[in-house]
């Protein structure tokens, strides 16, 4: 029988753990400075919205913390605005963006174009495909594996109505948290799951008695698109706010060029060149990036 209190316990302490920290003070960049900054929900502040999944997101003494969080902090300061987190669950962190009560949102958040006609997203920070999780004793890794069998998931996670879909699967069991969904799958409620891939290493590191793996799905594209594509990582922002979008688009072209990203994503062990490798082609272009916009990458980084 596994005891489920230390998974609790871990969960728990990645949402509160500093792990790392975004290096520098506030710096305002000289046209931030001279035009002021955009305009937000809250004038002079940044209203983030995140769930507090490790190594993503996390707030440490009222400040975010994680790979994404850790840009997000670069992001606000050059543009002198005042980081608000906002810890909510997944699906709250998207209505609260497309209703214009939050700023922005983060968290490995995945670009579809269903929520480019619902928001304003933003260039990638960095890529990812899919993962199923599992016990060791297991290698399902194909939609195939998924025939009669119970696929655990988060509510409001891109991929839900597609899974929904695949031929034969035995159930789809929707959770409003990671925690809970992980949690059934170390106990045998859920035969796999498909969660955010680098919260998922980061809790492998940590706690190799579990027992669980992730392996990389395969998946017909013509017919499962979604599950069988690599994510452009996103931050949403809320419909109203075009400055800001704009404003941190600039702030991201920064990101890259500096390979400030690769930084957040190596402190976490996750550098491997992949995670800045974009989809060839990107499913982005001709719906809300114009023909000939380029995937930025991380070349130069390595």
């Amino acid at each position: 029988m596994i005891s489920i209190a230390p998974l609790w316990r871990f969960l728990a302490n990645m949402r509160r753990a500093l792990i790392y920290v975004a290096s520098g003070a506030l710096v305002l960049v000289a046209t931030g400075a001279e035009a002021g900054p955009p305009k937000t929900v809250e004038p002079g502040k940044l209203l983030v919205a995140l769930n507090g999944d490790m190594p993503m997101t996390g707030i440490e003494d009222g400040k975010l913390i994680g790979t994404d969080g850790t840009l997000m902090n670069r992001i606000a300061a050059n543009l002198g605005l005042e980081v608000v987190p906002q810890l909510m669950e997944w699906a709250a962190e998207i209505q609260a963006t497309k209703q214009g009560k939050v700023d922005i949102m983060h968290g490995m958040m995945g670009w579809i174009p269903s929520r480019s006609e619902i928001m304003l997203l933003t260039d990638p920070i960095y890529y990812s495909g899919t993962f199923v999780v599992q016990k060791k004793s297991n290698s399902f890794s194909t939609t195939e594996d998924m025939v009669d069998r119970s696929v655990a998931t988060v509510s409001g996670f891109t991929l839900v109505p597609e899974l929904k879909t695949v031929e034969g699967i035995g159930e789809v069991k929707l959770y409003d948290t990671t925690d809970a969904a992980l949690r059934d799958v170390l106990v045998g409620r859920a035969d796999m799951a498909i969660l955010d891939p680098p919260l998922i290493e980061y809790a492998i590191r940590q706690n190799p008695d579990w027992d669980i793996h992730q392996l990389p799905l395969t998946a017909d594209p013509e017919r499962y698109p979604i599950l069988a594509t690599k994510y452009n990582i996103i931050f949403g922002i809320n419909p109203e706010l075009e400055e800001l979008h704009a404003a941190v688009n600039e702030e991201i072209a920064k990101i890259w060029a500096d390979c400030a990203n690769v930084e957040s994503m190596k402190a976490f062990g996750m550098g491997d060149p992949s995670w800045f490798t974009p989809p060839d082609p990107n499913p982005r272009i001709g719906i809300d990036r114009p023909e000939g916009w380029v995937s930025p990458t991380a070349e130069h980084c390595y």
